[in-house]
């Protein structure tokens, strides 16, 4: 018997490329004639430099001047922070979600599966995200595997951009966190501070570029463990004197870091959500491999913790004045 699998819904294709019919029905309007022809008159509206530039601009930073008090600032897009976002714009419409991504293309490590073979493992009981998602995969019993990790990843991105309280800054570094005293004489982070990526790899390179900042009273960290831009919130909150020392990850074992990323999955300081496997650097757990779900569930999981710190606190400008 063939594995069992979730199906998707088939995609209605009005226009299919390899069709052998031909298109060729022009679109007449009061301002443009343009022709959908793929027999070699096929036609665009016209359009001038300037309004590329424009239509991007006025959009893009229109959304940073609306962002710069966010709600929730999820930082990273990996499998975890896709997934909490994902949690946070359907449990909670009303609340203004602001991804920021160090990379050009989000999605961390949730290409691929384990030494750039294509198949993503996920054990039960995370297999409930994936058809949420509508992700089909191949039941194996205590797991599932999805024919490739990009059709997980490219199917939660879709997803959540296309909800209209979530936005997207990739290619966006996060250089250091916002902390603050608050109302009760706790050191609380209240945001991020954010450059282009570009810039941030550049600093020793060109005098003075210096950054923006995003405030929110919930900050998630999902930036992975250590690397080139991972672990950034966990070291900072050492240099920054709110944790003694990293707990550095331990070695591989599925068993054991699966669960403990979940479970492990807090509000590590005031105003700090840690999920996936920037943990396992905070809190000293397992490394896990090639193995997915618990980045799905931790994701959810800090989602969850992000709306119970909003449900509780007094909001006012973006800065927590006090906690109900």
């Amino acid at each position: 018997m063939a594995p069992s699998a979730a199906i998707l819904p088939s995609a209605v294709d009005l226009h299919p490329i390899n069709s052998t019919k031909k298109y060729s029905t022009a679109v007449e309007t009061t301002q443009y004639d343009v022709c959908e022809d793929y027999e070699g008159n096929y036609r665009f509206a016209p359009i001038e430099e300037a309004q590329v530039s424009r239509a991007m601009i006025k959009r893009y930073f229109s959304m940073m001047y609306e962002r710069t008090v966010s709600d929730v600032v999820i930082v990273g897009a990996g499998s975890a922070g896709l997934s909490c976002a994902y949690q946070l714009a359907t449990s909670r419409p009303d609340v203004k979600v602001t991804i920021l991504e160090a990379n050009v293309a989000p999605g961390g490590g949730a290409w691929l599966g384990g030494q750039l073979m294509t198949p993503m493992v996920v054990r039960k009981p995370a297999d409930r995200f994936l058809q949420v998602l509508g992700v089909p995969y191949e039941d194996e019993g205590a797991f599932v595997v999805v024919k490739h990790a990009a059709l997980f990843t490219s199917t939660i991105l879709s997803r959540v951009l296309a909800f209209p309280n979530v936005v997207m800054m990739n290619a966006t570094a996060v250089e250091d966190l916002i902390i603050r005293t608050d109302f009760q004489g706790r050191q609380r982070v209240s945001g991020v501070v954010t450059n282009w990526t570009l810039v941030s790899l550049n600093h020793d390179t060109q005098s003075c570029m210096d950054p923006n900042t995003i405030t929110a009273p919930v900050v998630i960290s999902a930036t992975g463990h250590d690397g080139p831009m991972g672990a950034f919130s966990a070291k900072r909150l050492v240099s920054a004197g709110l944790l003694k020392e990293l707990g550095n990850m331990k070695g591989l074992d599925m068993n054991r870091a699966e669960p403990a990323i979940v479970n492990g999955t807090r509000e590590v300081t005031p105003g700090l959500i840690m999920t996936g496997m920037e943990l396992s650097e905070h809190d000293g757990s397992n490394r896990m491999g090639p193995t997915f779900g618990a980045m799905m569930a931790s994701g959810i999981k800090a989602a969850k913790e992000a709306i119970k710190i909003l449900d509780s606190a007094e909001i006012v400008g973006g800065k927590v004045v006090a906690i109900h």
